[in-house]
């Protein structure tokens, strides 16, 4: 058999939130490197496996699919359990799972908040506690974070999205500093507007709530947001990840990395 020389081949990874959207363009562009995946959502078994042979037949790795609900610690348990038995352990863990609640803080729900706080940030705790033993003892991990550009700046209207996000950066600084003495980083990534069936769905709303056409109601949404007029592509942000993963990145740790056709500078 051919040796596989892609990058990142051998090295195992999970991406939660990673049945369609952003995440699944990470595990995607880690899978197109060599990785082994672990996929994660709340998809119906039918649509997550869907997801995992369309991955896994594009990239010739190893895919698995674990539906934990990740506001619940005892399904992350499971689905670090059940990845590192079936990949024989975990390499790279990307936190990108999220919920997000719209409305005046006073009009938001307790239900709401608590959720945004136990998926967005308290998932992301529990897989780096979870999956770092195992770095430490294989000498070697990469944990990247998916925040946000409102890890960088504030909005209203979303605390709970500000806050979470936000708090990723900081667990990311001290995940760093725990680890720095070893090849294992923890960075954060701050995309802006990705073009997810979220955020178009939400254009569409506005364009059929005002009269004017999608591509105006986009024009419009990107005009308040980002220097670039352009969606940020979720290929691109797959490519950042891919690099922090790799050897090019072993000395990146700590940083919180903008994405964001320069909307945070502006």
């Amino acid at each position: 058999m051919r040796e596989d020389t892609r990058p990142l081949a051998g090295r195992r990874a999970l991406v939660t939130g990673s049945t369609g959207g952003l995440g699944l363009a990470i595990a995607s562009g880690l899978a197109g490197q060599g990785c082994d995946i672990v996929l994660n959502g709340l998809a119906s078994p039918g649509e997550g496996e869907a997801a995992r042979r369309e991955v896994e037949a594009a990239h010739g790795v190893q895919v698995l699919f674990h539906g934990a609900d990740l506001s619940r610690p005892a399904e992350i348990e499971d689905l670090v359990r059940t990845a590192t038995k079936g990949l024989g352990g975990l390499d790279i863990v990307v936190n990108n799972a999220v919920v997000r609640q719209f409305g005046p803080i006073e009009q938001m729900s307790v239900a709401g908040w608590d959720q945004s706080l136990a998926v967005n940030l308290s998932g992301a705790f529990h897989t780096i506690r979870l999956t770092l033993p195992g770095m430490r003892e294989r000498g070697f991990g990469r944990i990247v974070n998916v925040s946000s550009i409102y890890g960088l700046i504030g909005a209203a209207n979303r605390a709970d999205y500000v806050t979470t996000k936000t708090a990723l950066i900081g667990l990311t600084r001290a995940v760093a500093l725990e680890t720095a003495e070893l090849d294992i980083t923890c960075n954060a990534i701050c995309p802006g507007t990705v073009p997810t069936p979220a955020i178009t769905d939400r254009i569409r709303g506005i364009a059929e709530s005002t009269g004017i056409s999608e591509r105006q109601a986009t024009a419009d949404y990107l005009s308040t947001r980002q220097p670039s007029r352009r969606f940020v592509d979720g290929s691109g942000v797959a490519s950042l990840v891919c690099f922090l993963c790799g050897e090019g990145g072993r000395d990146i740790t700590g940083a919180a990395l903008p994405m964001d056709g320069g909307w945070s500078i502006a």
